[in-house]
């Protein structure tokens, strides 16, 4: 049986549809279509049917999924093993970011890497914690660089090794002309009557809902944006207050003011990658190269 077509089939399994499984494989879905029509003759068997718009995996199909990841799971250790002898960090290596890492972090560190380890070629995706964390246990990325809140730790599933690289205070963005802007800290609690603009639901909102209400303030969400740019140009506009992390943060627009926080908010920035992997070179020396980076933001 073809590896790559086990790969797409395994894809499909942990994906639950073809179309989840092109996205994560980075190919068409007439090209998943095909891998798996080639790998029913293959095996005689009928591996996928259909259900609704969709399809779902045959008991068949479920027993070689199965068999598919035990078999991939062992072509990377050999992977991993074969670079560790060699002792160089060669090959590709994907890794995902949350967005102010990606912007803040991964430039000196993916530069570093280029440098120092030239036969190695790395590709960086942006992705949330939430999203990154089952991407790593998948083997969807080699690393991602997740992050926790003081607070708040991110669910971390068995399997995987973490390293920390740096921690991030977080400040709280005002409006210029608010009563508060041009104090030396403040307290969250000094804000229970201002609108708040927030990210989106998930990790990072929900660590400020819970954090808020730890304090007695019942938030206001009067704007969600994904980008801090985003938010601080809605803070620019006399919209609403926002927790405005350092790292990435870049210039803070006219009309803006950020102020620190009385009990100091900071993020628990790591990368995490999967226990099998953690001999490979190239996974070593990308740690490396990250702490570093991190290391030099926080001198």
């Amino acid at each position: 049986m073809n590896l790559d077509r086990l790969r797409t089939l395994y894809a499909v399994a942990r994906h639950g549809s073809v179309t989840g499984a092109a996205d994560g494989l980075h190919i068409t879905t007439s090209a998943v279509s095909q891998q798996l029509s080639k790998l029913e003759r293959e095996t005689g068997q009928q591996l996928l049917a259909k259900n609704g718009r969709g399809v779902r995996l045959t008991d068949a199909g479920r027993l070689l999924a199965d068999h598919a990841a035990r078999i991939l799971s062992q072509v990377e250790l050999a992977q991993s093993d074969l670079e560790a002898q060699r002792g160089q960090a060669v090959g590709e290596l994907l890794l995902g970011a949350f967005p102010t890492a990606a912007r803040g972090l991964l430039p000196a560190a993916l530069t570093a890497l280029r440098a120092d380890h030239p036969q190695l070629r790395t590709r960086l995706r942006e992705m949330e914690p939430d999203v990154a964390v089952p991407s790593v246990v998948r083997g969807d990325v080699d690393i991602a660089v997740v992050l926790d809140w003081y607070n708040k730790p991110l669910p971390m599933p068995g399997g995987l090794v973490k390293a920390a690289l740096m921690d991030d205070p977080a400040d709280v963005a005002l409006p210029a002309d608010h009563p508060l802007a041009d104090r030396a800290e403040v307290s969250l609690e000094e804000l229970a009557g201002d609108e708040w603009i927030s990210w989106p639901n998930g990790f990072c909102y929900d660590w400020l809902m819970f954090t808020l209400r730890g304090k007695g303030v019942e938030p206001r969400i009067s704007h969600t944006a994904e980008e801090h740019h985003t938010q601080l140009a809605l803070i620019a506009a006399g919209l609403g207050v926002a927790v405005a992390p350092r790292l990435g943060r870049g210039p803070v627009p006219e009309g803006v003011r950020t102020v620190p926080v009385r009990h100091t908010m900071r993020r628990h920035i790591y990368a995490i990658w999967r226990t099998d992997a953690d001999r490979r070179p190239s996974i070593r020396a990308a740690i490396e190269a990250l702490r570093t980076a991190g290391a030099a933001l926080g001198d």
